[in-house]
């Protein structure tokens, strides 16, 4: 930082005052770069979270005993795959029951058709009444009906027995279990949603535009042409500053506002064929909302902020400083994109911007040139 001191010392020089006997003035030198223009990608980021292409919880439909876990948990399971028994017991003896019931149902049926099938020539002879038979055919037709009732809790029964094997009811990955073996499960408060498995071959993530942003977007949208309006890319962002490389795809917007935060649900898509994207993360998208033209590119250390407005130095082409002011339209790594109106010949001062002043002699170098300490102009 030598060459640092010696120009602050030549541009105290330049600027101090009284009429005394002084050394030749000097230049410093002041490392510098000519203003370059690009064109500039601008992006929104939104703050979202993921969940897998299909998150389904698996609850426990009957309460019991847990008696058995028969997976691994954070591993592949697959559809069917058995992952829980309940204790049937409790279930067994109730299909037990309802058969028994099934057949005390079956034996009335038949008492009551043998009653019927014995009146029914009687009645045709006239011995007994059209009462009497009326009332056998009615007690057929409760009979069987008490068969079908029976039947259904038979049926009932045995569904609900058969809900103490509780199977994985799609491919994907397990999360670690609510509930060990011997717990009481399927009743507040113990455990009703024991697991979930999810699909992670892709994954979505949400999150929520407000109507300004909406409008942005939506305008975007409409201004490209038909064959473009599928291709605006959407970037995950990781929490440790990486962007994923697989692109997002847009999969739907909400159908309106939610009125009491005025924002709208907005879902992208992303391959995830490593499964290194997890459900829960919270994650930043970015998408490129438009392009800056003809923009200049300048270190952010060397625009300064001056009640409110930004402005930068400069040395024209015979080495005179003067302050530009610029507008800042945003950052770009290190940068800031300015609009601004140079003049053929200037150059952005990248050194003591605190300390200068307007109008001074300076000699700019080259930013990769070290600075040679500071000499006299002949």
């Amino acid at each position: 930082m030598k060459h640092l001191a010696l120009w602050a010392v030549a541009l105290g020089s330049l600027v101090g005052c009284g009429p005394k006997e002084t050394p030749a003035p000097t230049v410093p030198q002041i490392r510098g770069m000519e203003p370059r223009m690009g064109r500039i990608p601008q992006f929104k980021e939104f703050v979202g979270q993921v969940y897998g292409r299909q998150d389904v919880p698996i609850r426990a439909r009957v309460d019991g005993f847990l008696e058995g876990l028969h997976f691994s948990e954070g591993r592949a399971v697959r559809k069917g795959q058995l992952l829980y028994t309940i204790d049937p017991q409790p279930l067994s003896l109730k299909v037990q029951e309802a058969e028994s019931q099934l057949a005390e149902a079956k034996v009335l049926a038949v008492n009551a058709e043998n009653e019927l099938r014995r009146i029914e020539p009687l009645a045709a002879i006239n011995a007994v009444s059209q009462r009497d038979l009326d009332a056998a055919k009615a007690q057929v037709g409760a009979a069987q009906a008490q068969v079908q009732a029976a039947r259904a809790r038979v049926d009932g029964a045995k569904v609900n027995l058969s809900y103490t094997r509780i199977e994985s009811p799609i491919s994907g990955l397990i999360g670690k279990s609510k509930a060990k073996v011997g717990e009481y499960v399927g009743k507040d408060p113990n455990p009703v949603i024991l697991n979930t498995v999810s699909m992670l071959d892709s994954v979505y993530v949400e999150f929520f535009l407000n109507e300004n942003d909406y409008l942005e977007l939506i305008r975007k949208y409409h201004d490209q042409p038909r064959s473009a309006r599928d291709s605006t890319r959407f970037e995950l962002l990781l929490s440790d500053g990486t962007t994923y490389p697989e692109p997002g795809v847009f999969r739907f917007l909400d159908r309106g506002l939610d009125a009491s935060t005025g924002t709208l649900l907005m879902q992208v898509a992303f391959a995830n064929p490593e499964s290194t994207i997890r459900p829960g993360q919270f994650a930043r998208i970015r998408v490129q909302v438009e392009t800056l033209d003809s923009v200049y590119l300048v270190p952010q250390r060397v625009v300064l902020e001056i009640q409110g407005r930004y402005m930068v130095w400069v040395a024209n082409a015979e080495g005179k400083t003067r302050q530009v002011f610029v507008q800042k339209l945003g950052q770009y790594g290190s940068d800031y994109a300015l609009k601004a109106s140079f003049e053929p010949g200037d150059r952005i001062l990248l050194e003591a911007i605190q300390m200068l002043k307007p109008d001074i002699q300076v000699e700019v170098v080259a930013p990769e040139t070290p600075a040679p300490p500071s000499k006299a102009r002949p």
